[in-house]
């Protein structure tokens, strides 16, 4: 299992940026790998399904994500399911900081098939791929919230 876990400071309430990190459909708008959504339900709540399309180094894998814990604006867990039984995991934190700015954290575990010999196939793959994009959708994140 590898696991990227980072964080952003960002200039608005935790409110609007829980509007989109919330919202399927505004994945487009700041996840750098994100490629496509289909069967967006009305609302996310406990229990909800939609179905995503990645781009990871040219590859593309179809994930079905399921909210299994939402506390709003503060907290959403997600797992997915993804293509040869792999699985994820992913954890939105949000927290005010006091001064109208929310600390956004995002926490995403993969679980690659193949037993042991997957998860050392999923490094060589990935490596700091991972990191360095979840890092670069907070940025897009940050700035897109900003703008209001």
């Amino acid at each position: 299992m590898s696991q990227v876990r980072t964080e952003i400071a960002i200039d608005a309430p935790p409110e609007r940026v829980w509007e989109i990190v919330m919202d399927p459909r505004r994945l487009a708008d700041w996840v750098t790998i994100h490629r496509r959504v289909e069967r967006v339900p009305a609302r996310l709540e406990r229990g909800a399904t939609f179905e995503q399309t990645l781009n990871l180094r040219g590859a593309h894998l179809h994930v079905v994500w399921t909210v299994v814990d939402i506390d709003p604006p503060r907290r959403a867990v997600w797992e997915g399911q993804g293509p040869a039984h792999s699985r994820a995991a992913i954890v939105y934190e949000l927290r005010d900081d006091g001064e109208n700015r929310t600390i956004f954290e995002y926490t995403n575990e993969f679980k690659p098939p193949g037993g042991p010999l997957g998860a050392v196939a999923g490094r060589v793959l990935v490596g700091g791929l991972s990191q360095r994009e979840a890092q670069r959708s907070l940025q897009r994140l940050k700035q897109l919230a900003e703008r209001g």
